[in-house]
């Protein structure tokens, strides 16, 4: 056996057979596959100990340690509200429309092409669409924001008013609940004292 054939498995001071003897799907020790390629024993994460049956947790003792692929971490801003998202693809799209109709303008001009007038006239057109779609952007945050309020401060505005239609609506359901009352014992227009 080779040296590189020949290697210690974590634990168990013993070796490890070629690939040809070890059988398909049997990682070396040290090693942990994913897929088809081998991954090195530091990124392998004890593949190779949980072969060999040394793992911590193996014989019925503790666990292993959990490991998660990821962490997540909040986001550091809220998401967009959809009608101020789908307006800033909009205007992105716009944008890097009209960016490349100005770079072709440009080269068109450089070249003495007869396409560089009709390019360098839907450019300028572009920049108006595309100063429209930033504007839209703001107006649309701005529109959104007056409608359904910041929250995120206590004396928002939109909540104080929110908290006003609500007390509005519960005052004008108890006036019907009333009134209904009223039809049901007899039209008479006066409550009874039971």
């Amino acid at each position: 056996m080779g040296t590189a054939e020949r290697r210690e498995a974590p634990g168990d001071g013993g070796t490890v057979r070629p690939a040809a003897q070890r059988g398909p799907g049997v990682p070396a020790a040290g090693r942990g596959t994913v897929g088809a390629r081998e991954l090195p024993a530091d990124a392998a994460g004890g593949t190779a100990a949980y072969a060999a049956g040394t793992a911590p947790g193996g014989d019925g003792g503790e666990q292993p340690p959990g490991r998660p692929l990821w962490t997540e971490e909040p986001a550091r801003r809220r998401r967009l509200p959809d009608p101020v998202r789908t307006a800033a693809v909009r205007a992105v799209l716009v944008v890097a429309v009209t960016l490349i109709q100005a770079m072709v303008a440009f080269l068109c001009t450089m070249a003495g092409s007869w396409l560089a007038f009709p390019m360098v006239i839907s450019s300028v057109a572009s920049t108006v669409v595309a100063t429209w779609g930033v504007l839209d952007v703001w107006v649309t945050r701005q529109v959104w924001n007056q409608r359904n309020g910041v929250v995120s401060t206590p004396s928002s505005t939109a909540r104080a008013l929110r908290r006003e239609r609500r007390r509005a609506r519960r005052r004008a359901r108890a006036a019907e609940r009333a009134q209904e009352r009223i039809r049901r014992r007899g039209g008479t227009g006066q409550l009874s004292h039971s």
